[in-house]
């Protein structure tokens, strides 16, 4: 068993705790230099009360995680057991459904664990590890996860800094080891999925809702772009909802082989689509010289990029990236804007695509709006969780 540790936080900290809002900030603390990752902390408020709780894994602006607001509960395997099964619970739907064989089984703090996600592939398991702090409960956690779950085989993603400390060869963890790609369903499509390949698998699962719209409604006999288009997860659904062409453009070089991938894995014809490995900056450029329009333009960048000429930060950036794809929106056409940037809310997102489209001398119509899918789970009152935001914008 760990040794606990009493901490006096500040009020501020101690009132956020209080109300549920589960991450330890770290202005909440007089100093944070003495605390080790992975020690668990009885946290209590200046005047000494009992508040929950807690370990430390720095994050961000976060020391930690509160774990449990009972100052009985130990914090052992049996504690992290009771949460993934309940999680797993969550997720019935989900193991119920053959159409949809990829999904995250446990997400942070939104199943009451942050710094933590469990993801499922077609009965493999994938731990992603975001901090030393939960790690150094490694083994805890996979007794855990023996005790709620059967599993082919588990894996693991590293996404802390870890100084060489912790290089495995292919992030196999136990079990029997994939065969890859493995191929997985969505929503009845394919996908070629790699969890033994670096930090990224193939896929991003939170994007599951939008992939099903984009194909049931707005791709039959259309032109799509999609920018930033990673493995062009998109395009294929736009295919198989009728898109005429896509066109998918993306920097990574890699990005052209595991399109191509994507495509094959669904028999659909690699040769009648526009796989482009450029930078989407210049892209927009070449298209506005050559006077291309297209009726459905993705926008998904990552939240920071960097490339030889360009620095794309979201936050800053977004109405910039946004005018450009207007420019190269076919009138009546749909923009499907897309952002996972937890600085910032919905609200904030609708005045980016206020400004450009005003700057633009061009009307528009929200029509639809998603965020995180049910098995992305979060927490009420801790908003930045919900991170996903994206908007499905008629341009008029």
């Amino acid at each position: 068993m760990r040794n606990e540790i009493d901490v006096k936080v500040k009020d501020i900290l101690a009132q956020d705790l209080q109300k549920g809002i589960p991450i330890l900030w770290k202005d909440g603390f007089s100093e944070t230099e003495s605390l080790n990752e992975g020690s668990i902390l009885k946290l209590r408020n200046p005047a000494g009360k009992f508040i929950g709780k807690g370990y430390v894994g720095m994050q961000n602006k976060g020391i930690g995680w509160l774990l449990t607001k009972n100052e009985n509960e130990t914090i052992d395997t049996a504690f992290f057991q009771k949460k993934i099964t309940n999680a797993v619970k969550h997720r019935e739907d989900y193991y119920n459904n053959p159409d949809t064989t990829a999904f995250r089984v446990f997400n942070g703090e939104g199943d009451g664990i942050g710094g933590l996600t469990i993801d499922y592939f077609d009965g493999y398991y994938l731990l992603s590890w975001y901090s030393e702090g939960i790690y150094s409960f490694k083994e805890m956690i996979l007794d855990a996860l023996d005790i709620s779950v059967s599993s082919k085989g588990i894996y693991e993603k590293k996404r802390f800094d870890t100084k060489g400390q912790y290089l495995e060869d292919d992030d196999f963890v136990k079990g029997e080891r994939g065969e890859f790609p493995l191929i997985v369903k969505e929503n009845g499509q394919n996908f070629a999925i790699y969890l033994n390949d670096g930090a990224m698998v193939g896929v991003f699962l939170d994007q599951r809702d939008v992939r099903k719209k984009i194909r049931d409604n707005y791709s039959n006999g259309k032109t799509v772009l999609n920018t930033f288009s990673y493995t062009g997860a998109f395009s294929v659904f736009a295919v198989a909802g009728g898109a005429t062409k896509t066109t998918s453009v993306d920097l990574a070089k890699r990005s052209l082989s595991k399109t191509t991938e994507q495509f094959e894995v669904n028999e659909m014809d690699v040769e009648k689509q526009d796989i482009i490995v450029m930078d989407v900056f210049d892209y927009f450029k070449y298209a506005k010289r050559k006077e291309l329009a297209f009726d459905v333009v993705i926008l998904d960048p990552p939240s920071f990029a960097r490339s030889k000429k360009y620095t794309f930060s979201s936050a800053k950036d977004y109405t910039n990236l946004l005018r450009d794809a207007i420019a190269i929106t076919e009138k009546s056409g749909v923009i499907i804007a897309s952002t996972n940037n937890a600085t910032f809310g919905m609200k904030k997102f609708k005045s980016f695509i206020e400004k450009a489209f005003t700057e633009s001398n061009r009307k528009y119509a929200i029509e639809e709006e998603f965020s995180l899918p049910s098995d992305f789970r979060t927490s009420p009152l801790f908003k930045e969780g919900n991170y996903l935001k994206v908007l499905f914008i008629r341009a008029k």
